[in-house]
Protein backbone atom coordinates (compact mmCIF):
# COMPACT_ATOMS: atom_id res chain seq x y z
CA UNK A 1 0.00 0.00 0.00
CA UNK A 2 1.34 3.37 -0.41
CA UNK A 3 0.92 6.49 1.84
CA UNK A 4 0.15 8.53 -1.53
CA UNK A 5 -0.60 8.52 -5.04
CA UNK A 6 -0.76 11.82 -7.51
CA UNK A 7 -2.56 10.73 -10.79
CA UNK A 8 -2.91 12.39 -13.55
CA UNK A 9 -0.11 13.99 -13.95
CA UNK A 10 2.72 15.23 -16.23
CA UNK A 11 5.45 13.78 -14.90
CA UNK A 12 8.83 15.66 -15.23
CA UNK A 13 11.37 13.75 -14.11
CA UNK A 14 14.16 16.46 -13.67
CA UNK A 15 16.89 14.66 -15.91
CA UNK A 16 15.62 16.87 -19.52
CA UNK A 17 13.86 14.25 -20.80
CA UNK A 18 10.35 14.63 -22.14
CA UNK A 19 7.05 15.02 -20.09
CA UNK A 20 4.93 11.75 -20.23
CA UNK A 21 1.58 11.02 -18.47
CA UNK A 22 1.77 8.99 -15.34
CA UNK A 23 1.36 8.73 -11.99
CA UNK A 24 3.55 8.62 -8.61
CA UNK A 25 3.55 6.81 -5.34
CA UNK A 26 5.05 7.28 -2.29
CA UNK A 27 5.85 5.16 1.19
CA UNK A 28 7.63 6.54 4.01
CA UNK A 29 8.64 9.83 2.39
CA UNK A 30 10.15 8.22 -0.64
CA UNK A 31 8.88 7.41 -4.07
CA UNK A 32 8.28 4.00 -4.07
CA UNK A 33 6.68 3.77 -8.18
CA UNK A 34 6.02 5.69 -11.33
CA UNK A 35 3.40 4.52 -13.33
CA UNK A 36 2.12 5.32 -16.78
CA UNK A 37 -0.50 2.66 -16.76
CA UNK A 38 -3.58 2.48 -14.40
CA UNK A 39 -3.00 3.80 -11.07
CA UNK A 40 -3.13 2.03 -7.88
CA UNK A 41 -6.26 2.30 -6.28
CA UNK A 42 -5.38 1.20 -2.45
CA UNK A 43 -3.31 4.22 -1.45
CA UNK A 44 -3.93 5.88 1.96
CA UNK A 45 -4.45 9.07 -0.02
CA UNK A 46 -4.94 9.81 -3.74
CA UNK A 47 -4.70 13.32 -5.31
CA UNK A 48 -5.72 13.94 -8.72
CA UNK A 49 -3.24 16.20 -10.58
CA UNK A 50 -6.04 17.56 -13.20
CA UNK A 51 -3.13 17.05 -15.61
CA UNK A 52 -0.97 19.62 -14.26
CA UNK A 53 3.07 19.22 -14.40
CA UNK A 54 4.97 17.17 -11.33
CA UNK A 55 8.34 17.79 -11.26
CA UNK A 56 11.10 17.02 -8.40
CA UNK A 57 10.99 19.65 -5.76
CA UNK A 58 13.72 22.90 -7.02
CA UNK A 59 16.72 22.82 -5.87
CA UNK A 60 18.15 26.40 -4.63
CA UNK A 61 22.18 26.01 -4.81
CA UNK A 62 23.18 29.47 -3.96
CA UNK A 63 21.20 30.74 -0.64
CA UNK A 64 21.90 32.71 2.13
CA UNK A 65 19.34 31.15 4.59
CA UNK A 66 21.96 29.72 7.08
CA UNK A 67 22.11 33.50 8.66
CA UNK A 68 17.95 33.47 8.87
CA UNK A 69 16.99 29.66 9.15
CA UNK A 70 17.48 29.68 13.43
CA UNK A 71 14.86 32.02 13.76
CA UNK A 72 12.83 31.24 10.48
CA UNK A 73 13.03 27.21 10.09
CA UNK A 74 9.60 27.06 8.41
CA UNK A 75 11.50 28.89 5.44
CA UNK A 76 8.21 30.40 3.36
CA UNK A 77 10.10 32.13 0.89
CA UNK A 78 11.49 29.05 0.09
CA UNK A 79 8.47 26.70 0.62
CA UNK A 80 6.13 28.34 -1.55
CA UNK A 81 7.91 29.13 -4.43
CA UNK A 82 8.67 25.18 -4.53
CA UNK A 83 12.07 25.09 -3.28
CA UNK A 84 12.12 21.58 -0.94
CA UNK A 85 16.46 21.82 -0.72
CA UNK A 86 19.06 24.94 -0.55
CA UNK A 87 22.61 25.48 0.09
CA UNK A 88 23.46 27.88 1.83
CA UNK A 89 26.86 29.80 3.45
CA UNK A 90 27.33 31.00 -0.09
CA UNK A 91 29.95 34.16 -0.90
CA UNK A 92 32.64 33.38 1.29
CA UNK A 93 30.71 33.94 4.60
CA UNK A 94 29.05 30.90 6.75
CA UNK A 95 27.46 30.62 9.80
CA UNK A 96 30.17 28.17 10.43
CA UNK A 97 33.21 27.35 11.25
CA UNK A 98 33.79 30.40 14.15
CA UNK A 99 36.80 31.15 16.01
CA UNK A 100 36.76 30.36 20.03
CA UNK A 101 38.61 33.73 19.94
CA UNK A 102 36.55 36.46 21.15
CA UNK A 103 37.95 38.89 19.73
CA UNK A 104 37.60 37.03 16.25
CA UNK A 105 33.51 35.89 17.09
CA UNK A 106 33.25 39.50 17.98
CA UNK A 107 34.56 40.49 14.58
CA UNK A 108 32.18 37.93 12.91
CA UNK A 109 29.38 38.86 14.70
CA UNK A 110 29.76 42.86 14.22
CA UNK A 111 30.12 41.98 10.54
CA UNK A 112 27.43 39.09 9.86
CA UNK A 113 24.45 40.44 12.47
CA UNK A 114 21.73 38.11 13.51
CA UNK A 115 23.65 35.03 14.73
CA UNK A 116 25.04 34.75 18.10
CA UNK A 117 27.33 31.85 16.91
CA UNK A 118 26.75 29.53 20.55
CA UNK A 119 28.38 27.22 18.18
CA UNK A 120 32.41 26.32 16.85
CA UNK A 121 32.12 23.84 13.91
CA UNK A 122 29.77 22.80 10.74
CA UNK A 123 28.52 19.72 12.30
CA UNK A 124 27.55 21.89 15.55
CA UNK A 125 25.54 24.39 13.25
CA UNK A 126 24.17 21.51 11.18
CA UNK A 127 22.71 19.82 14.38
CA UNK A 128 20.90 23.00 15.36
CA UNK A 129 19.24 22.95 12.55
CA UNK A 130 18.42 19.19 13.23
CA UNK A 131 16.95 19.96 16.42
CA UNK A 132 14.93 23.35 14.98
CA UNK A 133 13.30 21.33 12.09
CA UNK A 134 12.94 22.90 9.35
CA UNK A 135 11.12 22.60 6.12
CA UNK A 136 13.06 22.49 3.62
CA UNK A 137 16.11 20.22 3.24
CA UNK A 138 19.68 22.17 3.76
CA UNK A 139 23.07 21.94 3.10
CA UNK A 140 25.85 24.28 3.37
CA UNK A 141 28.74 25.74 1.85
CA UNK A 142 32.28 26.77 3.98
CA UNK A 143 32.71 29.98 3.42
CA UNK A 144 36.92 31.20 2.90
CA UNK A 145 36.00 34.67 4.32
CA UNK A 146 34.28 32.78 7.62
CA UNK A 147 37.51 30.57 8.10
CA UNK A 148 40.02 33.89 7.57
CA UNK A 149 37.72 35.47 10.10
CA UNK A 150 38.59 32.84 12.27
CA UNK A 151 42.46 32.53 11.31
CA UNK A 152 43.65 36.06 10.86
CA UNK A 153 40.59 38.81 11.13
CA UNK A 154 39.79 41.61 8.85
CA UNK A 155 43.86 42.05 8.10
CA UNK A 156 44.37 42.88 4.30
CA UNK A 157 47.53 40.47 3.67
CA UNK A 158 49.09 37.64 2.72
CA UNK A 159 48.37 34.18 5.99
CA UNK A 160 51.73 33.34 7.55
CA UNK A 161 52.40 30.27 7.31
CA UNK A 162 51.39 28.77 10.51
CA UNK A 163 47.30 30.88 9.64
CA UNK A 164 47.39 29.38 6.36
CA UNK A 165 47.85 25.61 7.86
CA UNK A 166 45.21 27.03 10.38
CA UNK A 167 42.67 27.63 7.58
CA UNK A 168 43.08 24.47 5.76
CA UNK A 169 42.83 22.28 8.86
CA UNK A 170 39.32 24.34 9.51
CA UNK A 171 38.33 23.34 6.07
CA UNK A 172 38.92 20.11 6.01
CA UNK A 173 37.48 19.50 9.24
CA UNK A 174 34.68 21.24 7.62
CA UNK A 175 34.62 19.21 4.95
CA UNK A 176 34.75 16.10 7.01
CA UNK A 177 31.34 17.54 9.12
CA UNK A 178 29.61 17.87 5.96
CA UNK A 179 30.17 20.53 3.91
CA UNK A 180 29.59 20.38 0.17
CA UNK A 181 31.74 23.28 -0.89
CA UNK A 182 34.11 26.12 -0.33
CA UNK A 183 32.50 29.32 -1.32
CA UNK A 184 34.68 33.04 -1.57
CA UNK A 185 32.81 36.55 -1.61
CA UNK A 186 36.42 38.03 -3.16
CA UNK A 187 34.55 41.48 -3.78
CA UNK A 188 33.57 41.69 0.29
CA UNK A 189 36.10 41.83 3.46
CA UNK A 190 38.33 39.72 4.12
CA UNK A 191 38.39 37.61 0.95
CA UNK A 192 38.95 40.66 -1.48
CA UNK A 193 42.25 40.41 0.86
CA UNK A 194 43.48 36.90 -0.49
CA UNK A 195 45.83 36.10 -3.31
CA UNK A 196 45.05 33.58 -6.05
CA UNK A 197 47.68 31.31 -4.49
CA UNK A 198 46.12 31.49 -1.27
CA UNK A 199 42.93 30.27 -3.21
CA UNK A 200 44.48 27.83 -4.90
CA UNK A 201 45.97 25.94 -1.99
CA UNK A 202 43.04 26.20 -0.18
CA UNK A 203 41.17 24.88 -3.06
CA UNK A 204 43.45 21.55 -3.64
CA UNK A 205 42.01 20.53 -0.08
CA UNK A 206 38.85 19.70 -1.56
CA UNK A 207 39.59 17.22 -4.01
CA UNK A 208 39.92 14.17 -1.92
CA UNK A 209 36.52 15.28 -0.34
CA UNK A 210 35.00 15.39 -4.07
CA UNK A 211 33.94 18.98 -2.87
CA UNK A 212 33.85 21.91 -5.35
CA UNK A 213 35.09 25.44 -5.45
CA UNK A 214 32.38 28.23 -5.53
CA UNK A 215 33.08 31.89 -6.07
CA UNK A 216 31.80 35.22 -6.62
CA UNK A 217 34.15 36.65 -8.52
CA UNK A 218 36.84 39.68 -7.86
CA UNK A 219 34.90 41.57 -10.33
CA UNK A 220 31.64 41.41 -12.06
CA UNK A 221 31.65 44.78 -14.28
CA UNK A 222 34.18 46.00 -16.47
CA UNK A 223 36.70 43.43 -15.07
CA UNK A 224 34.89 40.60 -15.12
CA UNK A 225 36.75 38.68 -17.86
CA UNK A 226 39.59 39.04 -15.78
CA UNK A 227 38.01 37.68 -12.89
CA UNK A 228 36.62 34.44 -14.63
CA UNK A 229 40.21 33.84 -16.18
CA UNK A 230 41.28 34.34 -12.53
CA UNK A 231 38.19 31.84 -10.64
CA UNK A 232 39.53 29.13 -14.27
CA UNK A 233 43.36 29.24 -13.07
CA UNK A 234 41.99 28.35 -9.54
CA UNK A 235 40.16 25.78 -11.12
CA UNK A 236 42.75 24.26 -13.14
CA UNK A 237 46.13 24.83 -10.47
CA UNK A 238 44.00 23.09 -7.89
CA UNK A 239 41.76 20.17 -9.70
CA UNK A 240 38.76 21.41 -7.94
CA UNK A 241 35.56 22.06 -10.01
CA UNK A 242 34.74 25.47 -10.53
CA UNK A 243 31.02 26.97 -9.74
CA UNK A 244 30.61 30.59 -10.40
CA UNK A 245 28.20 31.89 -8.76
CA UNK A 246 25.27 33.97 -9.50
CA UNK A 247 27.45 35.39 -13.17
CA UNK A 248 26.34 38.69 -14.34
CA UNK A 249 27.75 41.80 -15.85
CA UNK A 250 27.00 44.78 -13.43
CA UNK A 251 28.03 47.83 -16.00
CA UNK A 252 26.30 49.17 -18.78
CA UNK A 253 29.55 50.32 -20.69
CA UNK A 254 29.75 46.27 -21.01
CA UNK A 255 26.34 44.89 -21.60
CA UNK A 256 26.04 42.57 -24.64
CA UNK A 257 29.91 42.30 -24.40
CA UNK A 258 31.40 40.70 -21.98
CA UNK A 259 29.35 37.76 -21.22
CA UNK A 260 29.97 37.00 -24.83
CA UNK A 261 33.54 36.58 -23.76
CA UNK A 262 33.00 34.92 -20.04
CA UNK A 263 30.72 32.37 -21.86
CA UNK A 264 33.40 31.71 -24.29
CA UNK A 265 36.00 31.55 -21.29
CA UNK A 266 34.16 29.04 -20.10
CA UNK A 267 33.23 26.76 -23.21
CA UNK A 268 37.00 26.66 -23.67
CA UNK A 269 37.83 25.49 -20.19
CA UNK A 270 35.32 22.69 -20.66
CA UNK A 271 36.81 21.89 -23.98
CA UNK A 272 40.46 21.24 -21.83
CA UNK A 273 38.41 18.84 -19.49
CA UNK A 274 37.80 21.72 -16.69
CA UNK A 275 34.62 20.86 -14.66
CA UNK A 276 32.60 24.46 -15.01
CA UNK A 277 29.64 25.57 -14.32
CA UNK A 278 27.40 28.49 -13.81
CA UNK A 279 24.61 29.51 -11.34
CA UNK A 280 22.12 32.42 -12.09
CA UNK A 281 18.79 34.41 -10.73
CA UNK A 282 16.80 35.76 -13.18
CA UNK A 283 16.90 39.86 -12.63
CA UNK A 284 18.04 43.03 -13.32
CA UNK A 285 19.14 44.14 -9.72
CA UNK A 286 21.03 42.75 -7.83
CA UNK A 287 21.49 42.75 -3.74
CA UNK A 288 23.94 42.98 -0.95
CA UNK A 289 25.14 45.06 1.81
CA UNK A 290 25.52 48.71 1.78
CA UNK A 291 29.06 49.24 2.96
CA UNK A 292 30.06 47.33 -0.03
CA UNK A 293 29.88 50.44 -1.80
CA UNK A 294 33.05 51.80 0.83
CA UNK A 295 36.86 51.64 -0.62
CA UNK A 296 38.09 47.72 0.32
CA UNK A 297 40.88 49.17 1.68
CA UNK A 298 38.76 51.18 4.48
CA UNK A 299 37.24 47.51 5.76
CA UNK A 300 40.57 46.58 6.78
CA UNK A 301 40.17 45.69 10.43
CA UNK A 302 36.32 44.77 10.27
CA UNK A 303 33.67 46.85 11.05
CA UNK A 304 34.60 49.15 13.67
CA UNK A 305 37.30 50.23 11.64
CA UNK A 306 35.36 50.78 8.77
CA UNK A 307 32.60 52.90 11.17
CA UNK A 308 35.55 54.75 12.39
CA UNK A 309 37.25 55.68 9.21
CA UNK A 310 33.63 56.51 7.89
CA UNK A 311 33.68 59.58 10.48
CA UNK A 312 37.23 60.09 10.14
CA UNK A 313 37.15 63.96 9.37
CA UNK A 314 40.26 63.69 7.05
CA UNK A 315 39.67 60.10 5.59
CA UNK A 316 36.17 61.17 4.51
CA UNK A 317 37.18 63.19 1.61
CA UNK A 318 39.07 60.18 0.29
CA UNK A 319 36.60 57.51 0.87
CA UNK A 320 33.87 60.35 -0.89
CA UNK A 321 36.16 60.77 -4.12
CA UNK A 322 36.52 57.03 -4.67
CA UNK A 323 33.29 56.26 -4.37
CA UNK A 324 31.91 58.75 -6.71
CA UNK A 325 34.64 57.88 -8.73
CA UNK A 326 33.78 54.37 -8.96
CA UNK A 327 29.88 55.18 -9.28
CA UNK A 328 29.51 57.84 -11.97
CA UNK A 329 25.75 57.44 -13.04
CA UNK A 330 25.36 54.92 -10.46
CA UNK A 331 23.98 56.10 -7.47
CA UNK A 332 20.58 56.75 -8.67
CA UNK A 333 20.34 53.04 -9.77
CA UNK A 334 20.84 51.73 -5.99
CA UNK A 335 17.93 51.03 -3.27
CA UNK A 336 17.65 51.09 -0.11
CA UNK A 337 15.58 47.74 0.72
CA UNK A 338 16.34 47.77 4.89
CA UNK A 339 17.51 49.42 7.68
CA UNK A 340 17.87 48.47 11.57
CA UNK A 341 16.88 51.42 13.02
CA UNK A 342 13.42 53.40 13.11
CA UNK A 343 14.36 56.81 12.16
CA UNK A 344 15.55 55.99 9.04
CA UNK A 345 12.53 53.74 7.73
CA UNK A 346 11.73 56.26 5.21
CA UNK A 347 14.77 55.48 3.06
CA UNK A 348 13.55 52.65 2.39
CA UNK A 349 12.83 52.05 -1.35
CA UNK A 350 14.44 55.09 -2.36
CA UNK A 351 17.75 55.45 -4.25
CA UNK A 352 20.98 56.87 -3.00
CA UNK A 353 20.37 59.68 -5.47
CA UNK A 354 16.76 60.34 -4.07
CA UNK A 355 17.99 60.14 -0.39
CA UNK A 356 20.93 62.79 -1.68
CA UNK A 357 18.38 65.31 -2.93
CA UNK A 358 16.39 65.04 0.63
CA UNK A 359 18.61 65.64 2.85
CA UNK A 360 20.47 67.92 0.83
CA UNK A 361 24.30 66.40 0.61
CA UNK A 362 26.50 64.37 -1.53
CA UNK A 363 25.53 60.93 -2.79
CA UNK A 364 28.46 59.50 -1.25
CA UNK A 365 28.30 61.19 2.06
CA UNK A 366 24.12 60.07 1.74
CA UNK A 367 25.42 56.24 1.17
CA UNK A 368 28.12 56.47 4.27
CA UNK A 369 25.94 58.47 6.85
CA UNK A 370 23.46 56.10 6.56
CA UNK A 371 26.41 52.93 6.83
CA UNK A 372 26.93 55.18 10.28
CA UNK A 373 23.88 55.36 11.48
CA UNK A 374 22.76 51.71 10.85
CA UNK A 375 25.66 50.66 12.03
CA UNK A 376 26.52 48.61 8.68
CA UNK A 377 22.47 46.65 9.11
CA UNK A 378 21.38 48.81 5.62
CA UNK A 379 21.34 46.74 2.38
CA UNK A 380 20.72 47.93 -1.55
CA UNK A 381 19.39 46.85 -4.22
CA UNK A 382 21.01 47.55 -7.20
CA UNK A 383 19.70 48.10 -10.53
CA UNK A 384 23.06 46.59 -12.77
CA UNK A 385 22.09 44.25 -15.50
CA UNK A 386 20.13 44.02 -18.79
CA UNK A 387 17.76 41.42 -20.49
CA UNK A 388 19.73 40.31 -23.35
CA UNK A 389 22.99 39.10 -21.12
CA UNK A 390 20.61 37.70 -18.02
CA UNK A 391 18.54 35.21 -21.38
CA UNK A 392 22.61 34.66 -22.72
CA UNK A 393 23.92 33.12 -19.67
CA UNK A 394 20.75 31.39 -18.81
CA UNK A 395 20.53 29.46 -22.21
CA UNK A 396 23.83 27.78 -21.57
CA UNK A 397 23.08 24.01 -20.88
CA UNK A 398 25.69 24.55 -17.89
CA UNK A 399 23.73 27.43 -16.10
CA UNK A 400 21.67 26.37 -13.19
CA UNK A 401 19.43 28.09 -10.91
CA UNK A 402 20.35 29.87 -7.77
CA UNK A 403 18.25 32.37 -5.79
CA UNK A 404 20.72 33.98 -3.69
CA UNK A 405 18.23 34.46 -1.33
CA UNK A 406 17.55 33.86 1.99
CA UNK A 407 14.24 32.12 3.91
CA UNK A 408 12.19 34.53 5.41
CA UNK A 409 8.38 34.74 6.48
CA UNK A 410 5.52 35.96 4.29
CA UNK A 411 5.73 39.24 6.75
CA UNK A 412 9.69 40.13 7.06
CA UNK A 413 10.86 43.71 7.77
CA UNK A 414 11.78 45.53 5.12
CA UNK A 415 11.70 45.72 1.64
CA UNK A 416 13.85 42.63 0.56
CA UNK A 417 14.71 41.52 -3.24
CA UNK A 418 12.34 39.44 -4.86
CA UNK A 419 14.54 36.97 -5.63
CA UNK A 420 13.62 35.36 -2.20
CA UNK A 421 10.76 34.88 -2.60
CA UNK A 422 9.96 34.18 -6.89
CA UNK A 423 13.07 33.48 -8.19
CA UNK A 424 11.90 29.66 -9.83
CA UNK A 425 8.44 30.45 -10.44
CA UNK A 426 9.79 33.20 -12.81
CA UNK A 427 12.35 31.38 -14.58
CA UNK A 428 9.07 28.92 -15.90
CA UNK A 429 6.87 31.88 -16.03
CA UNK A 430 9.09 34.05 -17.55
CA UNK A 431 11.96 32.53 -19.73
CA UNK A 432 10.04 29.74 -20.46
CA UNK A 433 6.65 30.63 -21.28
CA UNK A 434 6.56 33.93 -21.86
CA UNK A 435 9.95 34.32 -24.32
CA UNK A 436 10.54 30.49 -24.86
CA UNK A 437 14.20 30.51 -24.20
CA UNK A 438 13.96 26.80 -23.48
CA UNK A 439 11.65 23.88 -23.16
CA UNK A 440 10.16 23.16 -20.18
CA UNK A 441 11.88 20.05 -19.38
CA UNK A 442 15.18 21.72 -20.13
CA UNK A 443 14.13 24.55 -17.27
CA UNK A 444 13.17 21.95 -14.35
CA UNK A 445 16.40 20.28 -15.34
CA UNK A 446 18.18 23.34 -14.59
CA UNK A 447 16.47 23.38 -11.09
CA UNK A 448 16.78 20.24 -10.22
CA UNK A 449 18.90 17.29 -11.60
CA UNK A 450 21.55 19.76 -12.96
CA UNK A 451 22.22 21.52 -9.48
CA UNK A 452 21.73 17.90 -8.08
CA UNK A 453 24.47 16.64 -10.39
CA UNK A 454 26.85 19.41 -9.11
CA UNK A 455 26.20 18.72 -5.08
CA UNK A 456 26.76 15.24 -5.38
CA UNK A 457 22.76 14.23 -4.22
CA UNK A 458 22.02 10.76 -5.38
CA UNK A 459 18.17 10.78 -3.50
CA UNK A 460 17.04 13.91 -4.98
CA UNK A 461 16.77 16.53 -7.78
CA UNK A 462 14.96 13.66 -10.00
CA UNK A 463 11.16 12.09 -9.99
CA UNK A 464 12.88 8.08 -10.02
CA UNK A 465 12.01 5.03 -7.62
CA UNK A 466 14.03 5.17 -4.37
CA UNK A 467 14.02 9.45 -4.31
CA UNK A 468 13.24 11.32 -1.74
CA UNK A 469 9.34 12.45 -2.19
CA UNK A 470 10.41 16.21 -3.02
CA UNK A 471 7.69 17.60 -5.47
CA UNK A 472 6.29 20.22 -6.92
CA UNK A 473 2.56 20.13 -8.95
CA UNK A 474 1.97 23.44 -10.85
CA UNK A 475 -0.28 25.13 -13.66
CA UNK A 476 2.53 25.53 -16.31
CA UNK A 477 -0.17 28.30 -17.42
CA UNK A 478 -1.12 30.01 -14.38
CA UNK A 479 2.64 30.08 -12.64
CA UNK A 480 3.89 33.44 -11.89
CA UNK A 481 6.26 35.08 -10.04
CA UNK A 482 3.80 37.41 -7.86
CA UNK A 483 6.71 38.69 -5.84
CA UNK A 484 8.11 42.08 -7.35
CA UNK A 485 10.38 44.92 -6.17
CA UNK A 486 7.28 46.80 -4.96
CA UNK A 487 6.08 44.10 -2.98
CA UNK A 488 8.41 41.04 -2.44
CA UNK A 489 6.75 39.36 0.18
CA UNK A 490 3.86 37.26 -1.55
CA UNK A 491 3.89 33.80 -2.27
CA UNK A 492 4.04 32.73 -6.39
CA UNK A 493 0.53 31.63 -8.12
CA UNK A 494 0.39 28.28 -9.60
CA UNK A 495 2.05 26.30 -7.56
CA UNK A 496 -0.35 23.76 -6.31
CA UNK A 497 1.27 21.78 -3.57
CA UNK A 498 4.68 21.76 -2.31
CA UNK A 499 6.09 17.77 -0.98
CA UNK A 500 9.13 18.15 1.16
CA UNK A 501 10.34 13.98 2.07
CA UNK A 502 6.68 13.12 1.23
CA UNK A 503 5.32 15.72 4.11
CA UNK A 504 2.62 18.33 2.19
CA UNK A 505 4.65 21.41 3.35
CA UNK A 506 2.62 23.79 0.80
CA UNK A 507 -1.36 24.16 -0.42
CA UNK A 508 -1.93 26.56 -3.01
CA UNK A 509 0.01 29.20 -1.65
CA UNK A 510 -0.40 28.51 2.40
CA UNK A 511 2.43 26.82 4.04
CA UNK A 512 0.92 23.86 6.12
CA UNK A 513 3.24 24.57 9.14
CA UNK A 514 4.99 20.91 8.44
CA UNK A 515 8.88 20.95 9.21
CA UNK A 516 9.98 17.01 7.38
CA UNK A 517 13.61 18.97 6.08
CA UNK A 518 16.34 16.85 5.72
CA UNK A 519 19.75 18.66 7.11
CA UNK A 520 22.20 17.64 4.50
CA UNK A 521 25.58 16.59 4.96
CA UNK A 522 27.95 15.65 2.41
CA UNK A 523 29.06 11.97 2.27
CA UNK A 524 25.82 10.88 4.07
CA UNK A 525 23.52 12.29 1.23
CA UNK A 526 25.65 11.74 -1.68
Amino acid sequence: MYDLVIQNVRVIDGSSAPWFRGWVGMRDGVIAAVGTGRPPQDARETVDGEDRYLTPGFIDIHSHSDVSLPACPTAESRILQGITTEIGGDCGISAAPVSRDPVRKQQLRDYVGGLEYNWEGVGDYLDLLEAKRTSANFGTAVGHGTIRVAAMGFDAREPAPAEMEAMKAMLRQSLKEGAFCLSSGLIYPPGCYAGTDELVELCRELVPYGAFYETHMRDEGEHVVEAVREALEICERSGAPLQIAHHKVTRKSVWQVHCKTTIALVDQARRRGLDVKLDQYPYSASATTLDSNAPLWAFEGGVERLLARLQDPELRPRINAEANASHAGRWGDIYIPYVSTEKNQWTVGKSILEIAGIRGVDPADACFDLIVEERCRVGEVNYGMCEEDIAYIMSQPYTMIGSDGEAASLDHGGQPHPRWYGTFPRVIARYCRERKLFPLETAIFKMTGLPACRLGLQDRGLIREGMQADLVLFDFDEIEDTPTYENPKQPCRGIRRVYVNGALTALDGVHTGARNGHILRKGRNA
